[in-house]
């Protein structure tokens, strides 16, 4: 018996660091590409081509951010992308952090209903909705400004956000809100002063989801600030590299990780609240 439980203990180490082993190359693989682009980021135009596979530079010019940032008006474009990603996470978090609340709390006659017709809104793609979308910015006179980004990006995942919000509240106990009630509050003071600040990790998580989705979306900015170019974002400014007959590959590079850098620093700051916030709202 005993030299079966260590035969038994042997297959199972070794089929942990197999599997360790093969996440291990996984995940390098997976990463490679950023690493790649970091490298080449550093490169000069020669050495980019001479050893284009290879992620580490034999010398680090550091210029090209400097020259990147130049030539593609990216202090005019970060400024447009931080508006445009500070102000849809802010309409996000407020719609959906007060939709969910009233789901997960409430019942009114056709609610099933509602439900339904509005999680089919996930499954359509942006193609099949942005031209009524476009002619609604236009009678609007939103058109061609931040503010209509900013709605439409908001709108995409409202739904999405409202179905984690409900499904994290429902999670939280009755009681809270029923002794608040009887200490005097009504439902809009609850939801504020109680439901609201026990939802940081939701908060978290559905405004780490929107802040990448609006900081890296390209064809939503595209089409609503096609007629004024200074309103560009990162992402639309990153083919001022790519030009007829050449593209600047080095800079290219350079002006991906100026790009990933402020999303990636987001995520590593608020990824504690993120995996609490998505577990939060599977429980039920």
């Amino acid at each position: 018996m005993a030299t079966i439980s260590v035969g038994y203990r042997g297959r199972r180490r070794a089929v942990a660091l197999l599997t360790h082993a093969a996440l291990l190359i996984g995940g390098l693989a997976w990463l490679y590409p950023l690493f790649w682009a970091l490298g080449s980021s550093l490169k000069s135009d020669d050495e980019f081509f001479g050893r284009g596979l290879s992620p580490l530079p034999s010398h680090f010019l550091w210029a090209n951010y400097l020259d990147a940032w130049r030539e593609a008006s990216f202090g005019q474009y970060f400024l447009n992308t931080l508006l445009i990603t500070i102000g849809t996470v802010l309409v996000t978090l407020v719609v959906t952090s007060m939709a969910g609340y009233v789901l997960a709390r409430t019942r009114f006659p056709g609610r099933g209903f509602c439900l339904g017709l509005v999680s089919a809104t996930l499954f359509l793609p942006h193609g099949y909705t942005i031209i009524p979308v476009f002619d609604l910015m236009q009678r609007l006179h939103l058109l061609n400004s931040l503010w209509s980004v900013i709605i439409v990006q908001a709108s995409g995942g409202v739904v999405f956000g409202t179905f984690l919000f409900m499904g994290y509240f429902m999670a939280i106990d009755r009681e809270l809100e029923d002794a608040a009630l009887v200490d005097g509050a009504n439902f809009h003071q609850t939801f504020a002063r109680i439901m609201l600040p026990l939802s940081g990790p939701m908060l978290a998580t559905v405004g780490l989801f929107t802040a990448i989705t609006a900081w890296n979306s390209f064809f939503i900015p595209l089409v609503f600030t096609l007629g004024r170019p200074e309103l560009r974002t990162l992402a639309i400014g990153m083919y001022a590299f790519i030009g007829e007959n050449s593209t600047e590959w080095t800079l290219l590079c350079a002006g991906t990780v100026i790009t990933l850098a402020p999303i990636i620093a987001l995520f590593l700051l608020l990824q504690r609240f993120f995996v609490n916030g998505l577990a939060g709202a599977v429980k039920q």
